[in-house]
């Protein structure tokens, strides 16, 4: 018998609280940093799933609930059905699942992510990169001479430009079809461009091609690549890089197609996009078209 009743149980020295106060709020805010790190596809959520058997990382103390919510279109309703499918608690977090449960998540985060279990090709190759590197010029290139990758076709809720062709350059949809497809996670990326229009890449036609076997290339840029990354993890994303930030700056003014102070704006950003080369799978340096074109295509057609 405790020689203390609960009432008289001496209480915490002010010192271990203080601590223990600090350590949770620092896991508080790890866990927070993870969850962003995952909405925004510079985690991917296997490999979240994957670290939470550590016992010391803060995935493992991550709610399974919240850890289903950082995916795109996924709320606390679907998350809370997608666990009661699972047999998962909505208290259970990572750290505390198990075999069974675990094997279970994982295969839900594949069939989700569209990630095929055997190896081979990824099921897409996204290639991003900085304002003027030659992103479009390559991607253009690879349409032109290498006929057996195909190209992800964007939404968008602009209005077709003279030219333009539904289905070819875009599919023209209303803003309403755009919130259905949203709703229905039908997007594996998407945007707001200048305040105004919106554009997305659909999640079909490139679960459609993985299925196939077929190879396929699209190129969108950064905050799009990451996007890509917490929706389809088995996607490969490669940057494309200049052969030197002064190149860079002479491709930019060289195209006269901005101002100075626009020019001055998409340099700043061009300077943090360079520094997320390391979020990459693989960097292709874009000193010459041909050769950055014929690098992308042995990436894509390779098996792993």
């Amino acid at each position: 018998m405790s020689e203390h009743t609960p009432a008289e149980r001496p209480a915490m020295p002010e010192v271990d609280r203080l601590a223990a106060n600090r350590a949770a709020v620092a896991a508080r805010r790890a866990r927070a940093d993870l969850k962003q790190r995952l909405r925004s596809g510079e985690l991917s959520p296997l490999k979240a799933l994957n670290d939470s058997a550590n016992p010391d990382l803060p995935e493992a103390t991550l709610r399974v609930s919240e850890y289903l919510q950082t995916f795109p279109a996924v709320g606390e309703t679907k998350a809370l059905r997608a666990l009661d499918e699972l047999g998962i608690s909505p208290r259970k977090r990572l750290g505390g699942l198990g075999r069974q449960q675990r094997q279970r998540l994982e295969e839900f985060v594949r069939v989700r992510s569209g990630v095929d279990e055997t190896p081979g090709r990824p099921p897409l190759t996204v290639l991003a990169g900085p304002t003027a590197v030659g992103k479009g010029t390559v991607a253009a290139y690879v349409r032109e001479h290498y006929p057996e990758v195909r190209h992800s076709v964007s939404v968008t809720t602009r209005p077709p430009r003279p030219g333009e062709r539904h289905g070819v350059h875009y599919f023209f949809i209303t803003d309403e079809e755009f919130d259905r497809m949203l709703a229905a996670s039908d997007l594996l990326e998407w945007a707001t461009v200048h305040n105004r229009y919106r554009y997305g890449t659909p999640r079909g036609p490139v679960l459609e091609a993985a299925l196939q076997g077929e190879p396929m290339l699209l190129e969108i840029d950064l905050q799009g690549a990451r996007q890509v990354r917490a929706s389809m993890p088995g996607a490969r994303l490669v940057f494309l890089a200049p052969p030197s930030w002064e190149e860079l700056v002479h491709r930019l003014v060289g195209r006269g197609t901005e101002g100075p102070e626009e020019r001055e704006r998409r340099l700043e950003t061009a300077r943090v996009e360079l520094a997320a080369a390391s979020e990459f799978d693989e960097v292709i340096v874009n000193d010459e078209v041909d050769l950055a074109a014929l690098h992308l295509i042995n990436l894509m057609l390779k098996s792993d």
